[in-house]
């Protein structure tokens, strides 16, 4: 959710994203904080200091962001084979025609590939 709001808005105060998260999950101003300092030491989210004010951007793109960490539960969960994930997410989600229909493009453009 952190970087959910400095993706939106950026650069961003650590005031400022406190206020928009403890609105939606109530959190309290040290844990998300917290959350920001991790997520500097991971890498993902960079500062600039002015003063006291902290001003948040982020260090990667969300699709960046998603990428490594779609590898990254593949890897946890599913010991990086995609097929049993895959079924899962297929049987147990409602999809639209247009859904069904992309999920066969994606295949047959796989299968050339």
């Amino acid at each position: 959710m952190v970087m959910e709001v400095v993706w939106r808005k950026h650069p961003i105060t650590a005031l400022e994203v406190v206020q928009q998260l403890t609105h939606y999950k109530q959190w309290q101003d040290q844990t998300i904080r917290t959350m920001l300092r991790r997520l500097i030491r991971k890498k993902v989210l960079t500062y600039k200091a002015e003063g006291k004010i902290y001003y948040y951007e982020p260090a990667v793109s969300r699709e960046q962001c998603v990428h490594g960490e779609s590898r990254s539960f593949l890897e946890r969960v599913f010991g990086g084979t995609a097929q049993p994930l895959l079924v899962q997410l297929v049987q147990e989600t409602k999809l639209s025609t247009e859904e069904i229909n992309e999920l066969k493009r994606i295949g047959r453009e796989k299968e050339r590939k």
